[in-house]
């Protein structure tokens, strides 16, 4: 096996100087002809979309190394610091902030390294006072009445979490600048497929993703992009959570 054209020109303009070890050039030869050529061919994103939510996989599978890989790759094919750190920042009440804390220190190092001035430009709309009310608004605006009935028939030992819902989760976070509710929505959903075990909140968004624009195939597009990095059990299992939200 020989690595295709396309794989090759991909390789370069993302990667550069990344090499593989001499002692797997027949992995290499075929990650690089299915990531880079057959699975880009079907997945229909463009590049800058592409790699933003290859790199929400990373921080979701908390593939430190990984994660280094593509934050350099994404600046390649022009996402911007602030997306960058935008997708680290929506990464939180998605895996928590354990796994975020972790690739803090590589973000800013590779910042710093490639001359982007830190600490980047605040992105936050919210105060302590209106950041429930905003947040909620923003909430209501992906998923309707839902979150109406969420309250109505909450217990009253557990609406405190919907309470963080609407104040932390949308609040702190949906609200801010940098990226629009559009992309923090996919953005979102590729960080749940790439967890694996979030079905139930995968469907959710699926529906948050329709409501703000993304549509079945948006969504069918992403798990393409992103099947050979988080491997084909999760992948097929997001693609069933999108059938049976949105059937052919």
């Amino acid at each position: 096996m020989s690595i295709t054209k396309k794989a090759k020109e991909n390789y370069e303009e993302l990667f550069k100087n990344i090499e593989f070890s001499k002692e797997d050039e027949e992995l290499k030869e075929i990650v690089l002809n299915f990531a880079l050529d057959e699975a880009q061919e079907q997945d229909n994103l463009d590049k800058r979309t592409r790699q933003m939510v290859i790199l929400a996989a990373t921080i979701a599978t908390q593939t430190k190394k990984m994660y280094e890989v593509f934050v350099n790759s994404a600046l390649n094919v022009g996402v911007s610091p602030v997306e960058i750190k935008e997708i680290l920042y929506q990464a939180v009440p998605y895996v928590g902030i354990l796994k975020v804390l972790d690739l803090l220190e590589p973000t800013n190092r590779i910042f710093k390294e490639r001359g982007i001035k830190l600490p980047l430009e605040k992105q936050e709309t919210t105060t302590i006072e209106d950041r429930f009310d905003k947040g909620l608004e923003v909430q209501k605006s992906i998923f309707g009445k839902t979150i109406d009935n969420n309250y109505k028939n909450s217990p009253k030992n557990q609406v405190h979490i919907q309470k963080f819902l609407s104040d932390n989760c949308f609040g702190d976070f949906y609200t801010r600048n940098g990226l629009d509710v559009k992309t923090r929505e996919l953005i979102t959903f590729s960080i749940l497929i790439s967890q694996g075990g979030c079905e139930p909140q995968v469907k959710g968004h699926i529906v948050g993703n329709v409501n703000v624009g993304n549509d079945k195939q948006a969504l069918l597009n992403t798990v393409t992009a992103l099947l050979p990095y988080i491997g084909y059990p999760r992948s097929l299992n997001a693609i069933s959570c999108i059938n049976q939200v949105i059937p052919e």
